[in-house]
């Protein structure tokens, strides 16, 4: 699967990531790295990236680095997400790095490190487990 359609699944999957512009820059092998642009309705007051924002971006990120393992076929959902915030990232572009732990008949789990484009430390890291879904 290319980028381009990795972009258009996500997009038709999750229309939030459409409107929020999120990006997905590389996939395969259970992981995934997205942007979230900067964008002035993402921010809180303070002018840092919200916490809504943050987390929904782990998520598709995670999503994507699962559908890697699918070949785009979507086979579970978020059954939780934790996320940890570690410092507040300025109002730039945010990198989702999403990896997954453990892929398993019932269970998948996953970690994500978000940082502000251009930083070196991680503004948050996210723990996730994905329920499959069988279906047929």
């Amino acid at each position: 699967m290319s980028i381009a359609a990795m972009q258009a699944r996500v997009r038709a999957g999750v229309p939030l990531a459409g409107a929020w512009g999120i990006e997905v820059l590389s996939f395969g092998a259970g992981q995934a790295l997205l942007r979230l642009p900067a964008k002035d309705d993402l921010l809180r007051p303070g002018g840092t990236v919200s916490g809504p924002a943050l987390m929904g971006l782990a998520d598709v990120a995670m999503w994507v680095a699962l559908l890697s393992l699918t070949e785009g076929r979507d086979e579970s959902l978020t059954a939780s997400l934790a996320i940890t915030f570690l410092r507040p990232p300025p109002a730039t572009a945010v990198l989702a790095e999403a990896r997954v732990i453990k892929r398993g008949r019932t269970l998948s789990y996953g970690e994500v490190m978000l940082r502000a484009d251009g930083a070196d430390q991680p503004c948050a890291h996210v723990t996730t487990s994905w329920a499959t879904i069988r279906t047929g």
